[in-house]
């Protein structure tokens, strides 16, 4: 009776024992485990602050995607096919401060909110003026240009035209989208939306429109003597604008362009660079 009372007894003890062990090891799991937790939450809160960072995203693919058109000084193409202009040349240099490389799209300029949202481009730096509309859907740069929307017309009727009262009876060609577009809705003029500022030239030489409004900056560049539409001129002027560069909403890359805008400015690049594309005179101080 006696053998069999310590059996029981010795019985207890060992399952005691292990009980004991295996509250143990749950508790030493279950901290093993909320510190995994803890440690997997840090990790995915940091993935989810990189995914928001545009900086985070260009330099993994390493390439800044910029949204362009056809807009001689600012982005064109030269006999080689590489883009160039001033909006070209400080877009590569930006890109190289980053430590990525430039690539140029160009786009339909009604969509340059669509292509920017959906990640076809990274931002925009194209003569962009920072209309109510671009500063309400982008995250925008400083201005670094003066610009106006003005009109082109024939040199050998353009002092018909020197009042708002006179251009009522023409019709105008204005790029889709653009600030020469709301310009001309603004003044209640007729008008007829094309793809490009470059198309709206060829509609007048075309004799489709009798004028085009498009910026100051591209008129002094493509009409006139010694342009291939020597025979057209700029006239009246309707509004004066200022040039910004476009990226998405929040982007930490607003930030970053500035100061380099800040920094090539000081040190004489900027200029440098309008100068060769003869808009020097436009250049904001930063």
């Amino acid at each position: 009776m006696k053998k069999l009372l310590a059996l029981v007894l010795a019985a207890g003890m060992v399952f005691s024992m292990t009980a004991c062990g295996s509250t143990s090891d749950t508790v030493s799991d279950a901290s093993s485990a909320g510190t995994e937790d803890s440690a997997g939450s840090a990790e995915a809160e940091e993935t989810s602050s990189d995914s928001d960072s545009d900086l985070a995203y260009i330099t993994e693919k390493g390439t800044l995607v910029v949204g362009v058109t056809d807009f001689e000084p600012m982005d064109y193409l030269d006999e080689d096919g590489n883009w160039i202009g001033f909006d070209a040349d400080m877009a590569t240099a930006f890109a190289e401060s980053l430590g990525v490389k430039v690539e140029f799209v160009e786009i339909d300029w009604d969509n340059k909110i669509l292509e920017l949202n959906n990640k076809s481009i990274d931002c925009v730096w194209n003569g962009m003026t920072l209309t109510d509309e671009v500063t309400s859907s982008m995250e925008c740069s400083n201005a670094y240009s003066s610009n106006s929307q003005v009109v082109v017309l024939s040199a050998d009727v353009a002092d018909q035209y020197t009042d708002l009262d006179s251009l009522a009876d023409l019709t105008f060609a204005v790029e889709s989208g653009s600030a020469g577009e709301a310009a001309a809705e603004d003044n209640g003029l007729s008008y007829t939306s094309v793809s490009s500022q470059a198309s709206a030239l060829m509609e007048i030489a075309a004799g489709t429109s009798d004028a085009a409004i498009i910026d100051l900056l591209m008129a002094e560049a493509m009409v006139g003597e010694g342009t291939s539409y020597d025979n057209l001129t700029t006239g009246l002027v309707l509004v004066d604008e200022e040039y910004g560069v476009g990226f998405r909403q929040g982007s930490d890359l607003v930030t970053l362009l500035n100061e380099f805008f800040e920094q090539s400015y000081d040190d004489g690049t900027m200029t440098e660079i309008a100068a060769e594309y003869g808009i020097e005179d436009s250049i904001i101080a930063q």
